[in-house]
Parts: structure tokens; C-alpha cells; sequence
């Protein structure tokens, strides 16, 4: 059960849900009743026992995850930007939340209802995207959530922080991972090595995206003529 979802049975916002997850504040007894009734476990057990101890299982499958986020002083989750310089320490401490604290904050109006995170693109392999551009993305919190041939921002132990498009084959226990840029040659990750998905929503660009996009085809032109060349040559 995802928390959102626990926070939809219990008819509280998941702000609320987070803060008795981060020991914040304490649920009401009228909660730990509803809480009990949800998990069939007893409230003295809410009250007298460490549930986080192998007396009661906890399930930690394959889409099990672990999201810190924080909140503004009006309870709102924040938008955190993960930069470049903060990539490395991310992926060591996605987990933390005192990290994810202490990262740069940007905001937008209006956003619809869900958690957010801001990431800086590195790289040419999502031309027309720049690098320095800011992906806004939502989080996705299973994996079979993922809908083909869109773009995700995908954590990885192995590979880092990557912006693709994405096919999943869960069958397989895998993600196929494209760059829209045909320069860089598609790669597929194992599920189990991911850590995070966070799917696109929005973009800041820095640039003029329309200079940007004449210049990536007058490159790929360059490209097809060198070869065309090429294959002259040898002819």
C-alpha cells in the first residue's frame, strides 16, 4: 500500500500521514483506531510494542520505497531541486531527510496535488533539452506505474541520475532506457537496481529551445553528410 493510498483510507492528507511516519506529531486514539482496523492489529500493539522489530513482518519487496520529503511552515510539500553538484550525495542519501532538507527549494502555483522534485540535465542525450535545463517531475511511486515511450528521471545504484524515455518489461525484471538523441545508444537497467522514479511534468530551458532544435538537426545533417562521404569514398 502506497501512501497515498494509506492516506486516502484514513481521510487525512498525506502531509499528515508523513508527520506520524517522522514521529512529528501523534496520531489521535480515533486514528490508531482506524489504523488498526486497516492493518488488523491491535491498538495496545500501536501502543506497547516496536513494530519495526521482526515480531511483524514488514513487506520490502522489489517496489518497496523509502520517500523523504520535506514541507513548508504552511504543512505543503516543498519542490527540492537536485543540481548537479548534489547528484553524487543524492543517491547516497535520497533516504535522508535531513538531506532532502537542506536542498535548494523552488515553488509554482497551482501545481496539482502530488510530490514533486526539480532535477538538473546533464549531458546531450535528451536533445532538444540542454543541459543546465530543470526537469520538474512527479513521483512515481510503483513501477508498473511507468507508461512506455515516456520520459522519467531514473535513480540508480549503477548509474546514477538519468533523464530517458522509458519501456518497462517487468516480466523480464527490466527497464529499457532510450535517449531521444540517436547518438547515444539505448541501455537497459535491472528493476532491482532502481531506486527512484520520478516521471516528467514540466521544464525550465535557459536557452532559446527553437535555436536549440535547428542546432541538433544541423548537427545530425553534418553527421549523415561526414558518413555519406564516407561511404563515397569507399565506393
Amino acid at each position: 500500500m502506497s501512501q497515498g493510498e494509506l492516506a486516502d483510507k484514513l481521510d487525512i492528507a498525506r502531509t499528515t500521514l508523513g508527520d506520524y511516519e517522522r514521529g512529528k506529531t501523534e496520531p489521535s486514539l480515533q486514528m490508531l483506531t482506524k489504523l488498526s482496523q486497516i492493518f488488523d492489529v491491535d491498538i495496545d500493539s500501536f501502543i506497547t510494542l516496536d513494530l519495526s522489530d521482526n515480531e511483524i513482518g514488514i513487506d520490502q519487496g522489489q517496489d518497496f520505497r523509502i520517500l523523504a520529503i520535506s514541507v513548508d511552515k504552511d504543512n505543503n510539500e516543498n519542490i527540492e531541486l537536485v543540481d548537479s553538484k548534489a547528484e553524487a550525495g543524492y543517491l547516497d542519501s535520497f533516504q535522508n531527510p535531513e538531506f532532502i532538507k537542506d536542498l535548494p527549494k523552488i515553488h509554482f502555483p497551482n501545481m496539482p496535488h502530488g510530490t514533486y522534485r526539480g532535477f538538473e540535465i546533464t549531458g546531450d542525450s535528451m536533445l532538444p533539452l540542454e543541459p543546465g535545463s530543470i526537469v520538474i517531475c512527479s513521483y512515481v511511486e510503483r513501477l508498473a506505474e511507468i507508461k512506455d515511450d515516456s520520459t522519467y528521471i531514473i535513480a540508480s545504484r549503477e548509474r546514477g541520475l538519468v533523464y530517458k524515455r522509458v519501456r518497462k518489461d517487468l516480466q523480464n525484471g527490466v527497464l529499457h532506457l532510450i535517449s531521444d538523441n540517436t547518438n547515444f545508444m539505448p541501455y537497459s537497467i535491472d528493476v532491482s537496481d532502481v531506486t527512484e522514479v520520478w516521471k516528467y511534468y514540466a521544464h525550465l530551458s535557459f536557452s532559446d529551445s527553437k535555436q536549440s532544435y535547428v542546432d541538433m538537426i544541423e548537427d545530425r545533417l553534418a553527421d549523415i553528410q561526414a558518413k555519406v562521404s564516407e561511404l563515397y569514398g569507399r565506393l
